[in-house]
């Protein structure tokens, strides 16, 4: 038996690559909700760009996860 290294080394960089990916947009998405928190509890207004970037930012991580659950369920395909 032998191993295609350079096969491994590039789906272990991928994985990589993607796990820092979504955990960045989901940290972004969550910098979006302290924004949208803070400026309503510091003067009462609502600041629309923190929501809507934690809304596209959540959003986006839950179509990886969508994606990856399509890649794994083989009834989805």
């Amino acid at each position: 038996m032998s191993l295609d290294w350079n096969a491994l080394g590039e789906v272990a960089a991928v994985s990589i690559g993607a796990t820092v990916a979504v955990v960045v947009v989901f940290a972004l998405g969550v910098l979006g909700l302290a924004e949208f928190e803070g400026a309503r509890e510091e003067d009462g207004t609502t600041h629309v760009l923190g929501l809507a970037q934690a809304g596209l930012c959540f959003a986006a991580c839950a179509a990886v996860v969508a994606y990856g659950i399509w890649l794994i369920v083989p009834l989805f395909h």
